[in-house]
């Protein structure tokens, strides 16, 4: 079997799964005082001060979640409500239009719940946010902006957006920026350079069920659950102390390695965009073809469609998919490649192939062998 979709969750790192394996074998909730729980917290403590130092924040910035979507919804929500709630007029929400539907839906949500009005900022036709897009945007009425949101690098596509850039002029008016780091925390040398990021486990070699909204102090969202006042009251839960320790070992370990690793996986990609060019000549590179993700290849293939695209490789053992695995199963056109201005052909017709830590050259020769055939049978299908 050849795992081409780590975008969509990667293979857990051996220290992730022996450090999990040993605080599974233990028992202890991190907010009871008995000896068990203060264990446990220490468990839960060192793994935040691991998490802050390997992302250049405090340890008391960063906010255990049970994954990149409850944070960016913690993120969009909480921080609306609290701007709105100290100023009225602050009901304006950017956020780019190639987010990940957990900030676009929560953002949507806003809107026809909470009076929110949304502005979806355009990008480029390699589906970059360029500054002056977001300048132009806040320039028509800066006192009414609550927030702003545009994820690090796109979760299909791969591009890399100018995060510092676009965080420096928010911070001009005294916006809040949120940004979705869940791709590029493993791949790419980031920093908490915002006032709130997100990142997540399963896409850095930990578990699934934790991830973190790191959120600078001052910033005081309104929780979205309620409940034991964990997590500075702004996240209520009792917390998984297994999976935190998992996460932690997955964070300090992928980014131990991590600029090797980029240089690495930005080989086997360039091989596989090379080859699948050459093997099926109309093939189109969508994203940024410099300014993108090391383990991201993105394509259309002109007159297939994806899903049947996906289920050939399946079938020949190559795992890949068609987006985001968020909206695996929904038969609507990329929203991403819509937004770069792509045609609903080519929106239709696309593959993500996203290379992680256990990708290895082989995957490369596995897809290259079969590609032109299976386009070739794909489109027969569609011409049918």
């Amino acid at each position: 079997m050849v795992y081409l979709d780590h975008a969509a969750t990667t293979p857990m790192l051996p220290e992730a799964i022996d450090a999990m394996t040993v605080e599974l074998a233990r028992v202890g909730n991190p907010s009871s005082l008995h000896a068990s729980g203060r264990r446990a917290r220490r468990v839960v403590e060192e793994s935040r001060e691991i998490i802050a130092e390997s992302m250049g924040a405090r340890p008391s910035e960063v906010i255990f979640t049970s994954g990149g979507t409850e944070a960016d919804n913690l993120a969009l929500k909480g921080v609306f409500w609290a701007r709105r709630g100290a100023d009225p007029a602050r009901t304006r929400v950017l956020v780019s239009a190639i987010e990940h539907h957990a900030v676009l839906d929560s953002a949507q949500w806003l809107a026809e719940r909470e009076g929110a009005r949304v502005e979806r900022l355009r990008v480029d036709a390699h589906g970059r946010v360029l500054p002056e897009t977001l300048r132009a945007a806040i320039d028509r009425d800066p006192g009414s902006v609550a927030l702003a949101s545009v994820m690090w690098a796109n979760n299909e596509v791969g591009t890399v957006q100018p995060i510092p850039e676009l965080a420096a002029i928010a911070h001009e008016h005294g916006i809040p920026f949120h940004t979705d780091a869940v791709q590029a925390a493993a791949q790419l040398p980031i920093t908490f350079a915002t006032d709130a990021m997100t990142i997540t486990g399963h896409k850095i070699g930990g578990p699934v069920g934790v991830g973190a909204l790191l959120l600078a102090r001052g910033l005081d969202p309104v929780p979205v659950m309620h409940g034991g006042g964990q997590e500075r009251d702004v996240r209520s839960g009792t917390l998984d102390a297994p999976a935190i320790a998992g996460f932690a070992a997955a964070v300090r370990t992928a980014l131990s390695r991590r600029a090797a690793e980029a240089e690495r996986l930005a080989r086997l990609r360039d091989d596989l965009i090379d080859r699948v060019r050459k093997a099926v000549p109309a093939t189109v590179l969508n994203g940024d073809p410099e300014g993108r993700l090391p383990g991201n290849a993105h394509f259309s293939f002109p007159g297939c469609e994806g899903d049947a695209l996906l289920m050939l490789l399946d079938a020949r053992g190559v795992e890949c998919s068609t987006g985001s695995a968020c909206s695996a199963g929904v038969a609507e056109p990329s929203h991403v490649l819509l937004a770069m201005g792509a045609d609903l052909p080519r929106a239709r017709g696309s593959l993500r192939f996203s290379f992680g830590h256990s990708s290895e050259e082989a995957d490369v020769d596995a897809v290259a062998e079969v590609i032109g055939l299976v386009v070739e049978r794909a489109r027969r299908a569609g011409a049918a």
